[in-house]
């Protein structure tokens, strides 16, 4: 069988993030979406996205296929009703399209978002599902739970240092991870160290967390749950419910809660984000799809980061602020609650950030990391800057 992951209708609500990668391709919890889908699966997928994306991303479709929605959680039930299905029918929740079933003629030609699929095959079980932004840290941790049940079963952890101070025994550490000298909680939620990661010496972590491989937790941090860091990432200061999604750093102290960070940012020193309005009111945050914030239903709601994206030292950002891709801020003061993708400056104000400029800025970080920043991640980033010169002053 052939699996293919697709972006439903509702892609524009995980914007700035969706603008550089499929929908299953964000994380949350410990792995991605799509690494959920395929460990379940115990196969690989491919993905029907933007047409701009897809030269990262191809669709790749063969006699028989599965076209799930990637904006789902996966479970062992889901996987079982979708492998039930004929070829030419559907699977239905409410008003979410889960999976279509298409031969290879039909795959080629059709629209998966034809409203006609919503007549399917209905669904009874509970679908857990990424709808708009805030919902990657305010699943995290549940989700955190299960992959850690998925990535553990029937393994053994490694052994950790007898030099740290353990609450709780719900932890997993990796092959080459190192921990010294910190205090981890596991009694309120699952801890897992990914491969070759590290927890440097006075950190205090409570789960549910995961640190992803390849990544660190800096001296003295102070993490609470259900946190994610995601692979070869930093952190360091006070971090509350946020989840990085690869390659960001936030390495020096400052408060982050309640926040999404994408890849390849930097929060300079001592940056810090509210995630909770002074008159403990409900927090709004822009939204791409209507053009406008809208109200999140939250009353902690903090920062939305897109990939490529810096603070300098001492940034400050206000309740449900939202910053897209390659953008640069800086400067004493609040800038916008809605910083549009690549702009440079702060609460001064702010100008367009360069495309070629932005580029220059990113080949850098990918050689700190030993990586080539490819002509396909190039091409992505100036579409970006394309699609996005409306939000720009």
């Amino acid at each position: 069988m052939n699996y293919i992951l697709f972006d439903d209708i509702n892609r524009a609500n995980l914007l700035p993030l969706a603008y550089t990668r499929p929908v299953s391709d964000i994380r949350v919890g410990i792995t991605t979406i799509r690494e959920k889908w395929e460990k379940l699966l115990k196969n690989t997928t491919s993905s029907k996205t933007e047409a701009y994306l897809s030269t990262k991303y191809p669709q790749v479709i063969e006699k028989e296929n599965f076209f799930i929605n990637g904006s789902i959680i996966p479970s062992a039930e889901l996987v079982e009703a979708i492998l039930s299905l004929n070829q030419g029918k559907s699977l239905v929740a409410d008003d979410t399209l889960i999976a279509v079933a298409l031969d290879g003629d039909q795959a080629a030609k059709c629209d998966i978002l034809d409203p006609k699929w919503m007549s399917g095959k209905s669904y009874s079980g509970e679908i857990s599902k990424l709808a708009k932004l805030w919902d990657i840290f305010l699943l995290n941790g549940a989700v955190i739970e299960t992959d850690f049940q998925i990535l553990t079963a029937g393994r053994t952890s490694h052994s950790i240092s007898s030099t740290n101070n353990l609450i709780g025994n719900n932890i997993f550490i990796e092959e080459g991870a190192k921990v010294e000298y910190a205090t981890i909680n596991s009694e309120l939620g699952a801890v897992y160290i990914g491969k070759d990661a590290e927890i440097m010496e006075g950190s205090l972590i409570r789960g549910p967390f995961a640190l992803c491989e390849g990544s660190q937790v800096k001296m003295g941090a102070k993490v609470y749950g259900a946190t994610t860091v995601g692979p070869y990432s930093k952190i360091g200061g006070e971090v509350t419910n946020c989840v990085f999604q690869a390659y960001s750093n936030k390495g020096h102290d400052g408060f982050l809660g309640n926040s999404v960070i994408g890849a390849w940012c930097n929060l300079g020193a001592d940056t810090n984000n509210s995630n909770l309005k002074n008159n403990y009111g409900e927090v709004k945050m822009w939204s791409y799809k209507e053009r406008d914030f809208q109200s999140t239903g939250l009353q902690f709601c903090g920062l939305v980061m897109g990939d490529h994206s810096k603070a300098g030292i001492n940034t400050m950002f206000n309740t449900g602020t939202v910053v897209g891709v390659n953008s640069n801020v800086f400067g004493s003061g609040f800038p916008d609650k809605f910083i549009p993708s690549f702009s440079w400056g702060g609460a001064a104000g702010f100008s367009s950030f360069e495309v070629e400029k932005g580029l220059q800025v990113a080949s850098k970080m990918y050689d700190r990391r030993g990586l080539k920043f490819a002509q396909i991640e190039q091409n992505i980033l100036k579409h970006v800057f394309e699609i996005t010169k409306e939000f720009r002053p």
